[in-house]
């Protein structure tokens, strides 16, 4: 947040503070609890000094009472990295007026040689901020940009393989960063909105505002590779992951901004689930859903049959990786039991009649019982009716 509050300026100046934990005093019930022996005697420490667990905190908390009614306004602080900032350049001198007013109205010491005054871009927390937005630091880019490939056999002999794949790959991101984007901050009042992508490995969102012109522009990137029971989810589930993931880690946009309730709707597309529906939870047979080499409908059908009833669920997926669940309880009666392998060739129908209802001509069929797929091929002859 403070990253985005500070872009967007056209002016800024960055100051530091001069030994800024040395401008702390020490409580004086607190003095002794820092003291340390030397060979001339035993000391303590009357100003806050580095190592305390809570000095950084503590020297945040006075700096925001300090410039409480400045902050967000005209002034950034970040523990003793401050900025002062100001939308128009006629405006900046008055800014700094009364930031300087401020500190010295309370003794704050600068140091000089970590200060510019009157820029339009500077580095902050690993950024870089201007009036255009947030890019990323040129130093780091310039690190990436000058890193050599693994030449000798040593290097090369690491746990990860570095192959001709790896290095043209490592070429395409040294190409993307030669121009990386342009990062905004979030206007108050425009609706936030959240893309999100995934593969079989990795999720991935941009979340983004429209500009005056109406296209996105960027806000915040994150990305994040899967675990390994992650990937075993079905395509539904990874985005419901992946949704769930990304308003965790962006909660600070979505509900503290300034563009609190903004987010206004979630449309979840590619999802032709009709009769309004619940989308249903029980994916059967999710490690062998989760294979995408297949082309065409599939359709895997699963059922159960146990003390607690009999219950049946099917999957059909689209050759575009749509996911159509249904799922329906069954009621046999006691005196006439059901097998699990009737409870699956009711699974199997269900599923078949859903295709034919969605006038689905060719399909293939998964399925964990053996004995309805073999009959269902021809393989194996039926007994009776039932089976």
């Amino acid at each position: 947040m403070l990253v985005d509050s500070t872009a967007g300026h056209s002016m800024l100046s960055f100051m530091d503070g001069f030994s800024g934990y040395s401008q702390i005093l020490m409580a004086l019930e607190d003095m002794e609890k820092t003291s340390f022996i030397t060979e001339w005697g035993t000391y303590c420490y009357r100003v806050m000094p580095f190592g305390l667990k809570n000095a950084g905190a503590t020297y945040q908390r006075a700096a925001t009472t300090l410039f409480h009614d400045m902050m967000h306004r005209d002034v950034e602080v970040y523990v003793d990295d401050m900025i002062v900032k100001s939308r128009g350049r006629s405006d900046h001198l008055a800014a700094l007026e009364r930031f300087f007013e401020r500190i010295r109205q309370f003794r704050l010491r600068l140091n000089p040689k970590k200060c510019t005054f009157g820029v339009t871009s500077g580095k902050l927390l690993g950024y870089m901020v201007s009036e255009r937005g947030i890019e990323v630091d040129p130093d780091k880019i310039r690190a990436i940009l000058d890193m050599p490939a693994p030449r000798t056999e040593r290097e090369e002999s690491q746990p990860t393989v570095w192959d001709d794949q790896c290095q043209r790959a490592f070429e395409r991101i040294r190409e993307y960063l030669l121009s990386p984007p342009v990062l905004a901050p979030p206007t108050p009042g425009r609706p936030l909105l959240l893309y999100l992508s995934v593969s079989d490995v990795a999720l991935g969102c941009m979340l983004a505002q429209l500009d005056d012109s109406g296209k996105d522009r960027a806000i915040y990137y994150l990305s994040k590779r899967m675990l390994d029971y992650e990937t075993r989810y079905v395509m539904i589930e990874r985005y419901c992951l992946a949704l769930v993931w990304a308003t965790r880690r962006l909660r600070h946009y979505m509900t503290e901004s300034p563009s609190e309730g903004a987010l206004s709707q979630i449309t979840l597309a590619s999802l032709p689930v009709s009769d309004a529906r619940a989308i249903d939870d029980d994916f059967p047979d999710e490690d062998v859903a989760a294979v995408t080499s297949l082309s065409g409908w599939r359709m895997y059908f699963d059922g159960a049959a146990n003390h607690s009833g009999y219950g049946i669920s099917v999957l059909l997926i689209s050759p575009h990786g749509d996911h159509i669940p249904r799922s329906v309880r069954l009621a046999f009666s006691d005196r006439h039991p059901a097998t699990n392998n009737i409870v699956e060739y009711e699974a199997c129908i269900l599923g078949l009649e859903t295709a034919l209802e969605l006038g689905i001509r060719q399909m293939e069929v998964f399925g964990d019982s053996n004995l309805v797929l073999r009959q269902i091929q021809g393989e194996w002859k039926t007994r009776d009716a039932k089976l």
